[in-house]
């Protein structure tokens, strides 16, 4: 049965599309996290220019808040800065702390809270979220999935201020109708597309197909995300947001060319050293006819779906780390000119929102003549550009301010989804504030697109969407001290909460090297090896800036101590999340040393296996007390991963196999033979023990036998043997067992202790 006689049998569903100038959805959002106080919070709109608002007492009702703004995205933020200011409260990737607000509410005075925010647009996600994050999300939250899921992000995101949120959902539904309209068959369709954790590479042209035992994409999961897609979208607007949609990006299937033989249909580059079968994308020219045609159709289905008005930005990338075919400047101003005419051909009002990630990743072909040469075809008012590693390698200044385009300043911080303390809170209040006021420029907007959530980092996200709010650099000895506060609300605060954060604002939040500015990955999540895991930099960095002893440990300590004067601060989720979070990092660090000791004696011509044997120990040990922390918290779960994955596929077992598939391939191998071995590494509690724990088993084990019959090392033989232990790993399953395997264990206190008491 084809998807789209599925669709109009079950998923006929009307969007009542609310406008951004409604307080339905603002006053929803309260219903759902502060049912307590439906009745207390008035919103009201006052006209004038950007987004602002005005928090005050009521004038008429004793004891409520009153909130003025222009938009429905400023609205939320006045409730957002009222519940941190006044409140004392915050709303975290681990969970909500508003069910703590009093119920006689805190005044705010003669003076009112005010905001106006600095940019027109705040912006969130990247495309490869949507798989290293969020691919497995429900909508709703479920007694399973706690604060992963989409109800929750989307009042994330607008207490915090975003109105331009990227939504890649249901993306294949609309081009499946379109390639099926065009004459291509299911089996063309649904050979074309990759396995649901791999869907991002897909849409970015980069890969394409399935493989290993994840199968063809299957039907079931492209019309359920069609379905979750209507619900982010009609919350996302209704939230004041204006959601950037998909688009016919030019990538097709190969057997579109049997169907337009005289179409201009070109071979893209290959990816990653993917085999040819899972690479080579065939690209459409935007200049043949045929692409204008399909844009068309692709925009006409979506707007019938959402609605004509939800939203005019689309997001189409064509070159990330794909190269032009061509490089003269009729070439690529001919690509983006017919690209856009395209788009505004179905939508007079288009714009066309671009990551700027290929001028970064591919500096050498992307010069500066070709840049402007490619957003020459381009009118400055029908393009958005996201710079997208603004942090780090910021390509607006020597861009130009992207000729004149609007532009987002952008943090990416974090890749693959990885998980490693690091970040620069200096740069966060002045680069974009520089950007801003360079006369000439282009800036419009601030956003965060970082590939993953959840890696311990949720300061660094935090401070820049409040800068987003403040026309002068935010004061740090301030932030952290609130930001401490908010985090931890409990009666009686210690200073040496404030003392551990001060510390680690001073260290591993102000690293300045632009080579390591990324989040920094555990070496032993890395395939073991005799060389090239220490000190690596990029955007993968395993580099350690600062040291252990004299920033995390003494921070550490100091919450400990914090939590014997203060108990309360042990039932506290974000202080637990911590408490486990430096401890894993310390933990990974210490990992480092003893690896390099592992190296050393392995290459002395002295030693002996007994000697090898003796080094490992403590190396295997320190990883089983990294999986035992971690499995004490349950943002630290391998089984958290899996269980999200196969619980959507409810009582299918073989479609929650080809899940559980997809979820244990990304985050190891990813790719047929490994391509982007560890990309996606993950320090989890379940993960470390079953995985990790194997590889670098076997590693010291070669090294023993390397030494007992005197062979020299190998890293090709070692190699085919780390591939084998993945691969099982890979196409194991947990099936009915996951219910015995899904959850935490320890209690993280004592778990620590000890760990204190033997580490630290």
């Amino acid at each position: 049965m084809k998807i789209g006689i599925l669709a109009v049998c079950t998923l006929v569903i009307n969007l009542a599309m609310t406008s951004a100038k409604s307080l339905v959805g603002i006053q929803s959002l309260v219903k759902r996290r502060l049912p307590r106080h439906v009745s207390v919070f008035s919103f009201e709109f006052s006209p004038g220019p950007g987004d602002s608002f005005v928090v005050s007492d009521s004038r008429t009702r004793p004891g409520g808040i009153d909130i003025t703004c222009t938009t429905t995205s400023a609205c939320a933020r006045g409730l957002f800065e009222y519940l941190k200011e006044r409140g004392g409260l915050g709303i975290w990737w681990t969970g909500s702390q508003f069910d703590k607000l009093p119920s006689h509410l805190p005044p705010i005075g003669d003076i009112p809270i005010r905001g106006n925010s600095i940019v027109k647009y705040r912006y969130y996600s990247n495309t490869v979220t949507f798989s290293y994050t969020t691919v497995f999300w429900p909508f709703e939250e479920t007694k399973d999935s706690g604060s992963d899921n989409w109800s929750y992000l989307l009042d994330w995101l607008a207490l915090h201020g975003i109105n331009l949120p990227l939504a890649w959902n249901g993306h294949e539904y609309i081009l499946s109708e379109v390639y099926r309209d065009a004459g291509l068959s299911d089996l063309d369709i649904l050979s074309y597309f990759s396995g649901p954790a791999f869907l991002s590479w897909n849409r970015l042209g980069n890969i394409q197909g399935s493989w290993g035992g994840s199968g063809k994409l299957p039907a079931r999961w492209i019309i359920d995300q069609l379905v979750l897609q209507k619900k982010i979208v009609r919350r996302m607007t209704s939230l004041g947001m204006t959601p950037a949609l998909s688009s016919f990006t030019g990538f097709v299937p190969r057997s579109l060319h049997k169907h337009y033989p005289t179409a201009d249909i070109m071979t893209e580059s290959q990816w990653d050293n993917f085999p040819s079968a899972f690479t080579n994308v065939s690209f459409l020219n935007p200049v043949d006819n045929l692409f204008k045609t399909l844009q068309k159709s692709y925009l006409m289905k979506q707007q019938d779906v959402y609605g004509a008005d939800v939203s005019h930005i689309y997001t189409l990338d064509q070159y990330s780390e794909n190269t032009p075919l061509g490089n003269t400047s009729a070439y690529l101003r001919n690509i983006s000119s017919n690209t856009i005419s395209s788009l505004q051909a179905a939508d007079p009002k288009a714009i066309w929102l671009m990551q700027a990630w290929m001028f970064s990743s591919d500096s050498a072909f992307w010069t500066r003549d070709r840049i402007n040469w490619y957003l020459g075809g381009i009118p400055n008012d029908t393009m958005l550009i996201l710079d997208l590693y603004s942090e780090a390698y910021p390509q607006w200044q020597r861009t130009d301010s992207y000729g004149g385009k609007p532009w987002v300043w952008c943090e990416l911080h974090g890749f693959g989804g990885n998980i490693g303390l690091e970040g620069n809170l200096v740069t966060l209040t002045t680069q974009p504030l520089k950007a801003l006021n360079t006369p000439g420029s282009s800036m419009q907007g601030i956003g965060l697109t970082m590939e993953g959530l959840d890696q311990g980092n949720e300061i660094v996200y935090d401070l820049l969407l409040n800068q987003a709010w403040s026309s002068s650099p935010i004061d740090l000895t301030a932030y952290i001290s609130s930001f401490a506060s908010r985090r931890y609300p409990t009666k009686s605060l210690p200073s040496t909460v404030f003392l551990a954060w001060k510390i680690l604002a001073s260290s591993v939040y102000n690293n300045s090297d632009p080579n390591s500015q990324a989040t920094v990955k555990s070496i032993f999540v890395l395939q073991p090896a005799l060389s090239g895991l220490v000190n690596r930099t990029g955007h993968h960095p395993t580099k350690i800036f600062y040291n252990t002893n004299q920033t995390i440990v003494p921070a550490l300590k100091l919450l400990l101590q914090a939590s014997v004067e203060n108990k309360a601060l042990r039932k506290v989720p974000e202080f637990a999340y911590d408490v486990v979070n430096l401890t894993r990092q310390i933990l990974a660090n210490y990992f480092i040393d003893l690896y390099t000791r592992l190296v050393m004696i392995y290459n002395s011509t002295h030693s002996t296996p007994e000697d090898i044997t003796a080094a490992g120990q403590p190396l295997l040990e320190i990883l089983s007390a990294i999986d035992e922390v971690l499995m004490t918290n349950e943002h630290f779960l391998l089984s958290k991963w899996i269980h999200s994955a196969r619980v959507l596929a409810g009582n299918d077992s073989q479609y929650a196999d080809l899940l559980e598939f997809n979820a244990r391939s990304q985050i190891t191998l990813w790719g047929p033979q490994g391509q982007n071995n560890d990309r996606a590494a993950k320090d989890w509690g379940g993960l470390v023990h079953s995985y990790y724990l194997v590889r670098w088993q076997a590693f010291v084990h070669y090294l023993e036998e390397s030494k007992r019959f005197t062979t020299p090392y190998n890293g090709t033989v070692l190699n085919q043997e780390m591939f084998k232990i993945a691969e099982h790993w890979v196409k194991a399953t947990w099936g009915a067992r996951l219910g015995e395997r899904w959850g935490t264990h320890g209690d993280t206190w004592e778990v620590v202790d000890k760990i204190l008491q033997r580490w630290i």
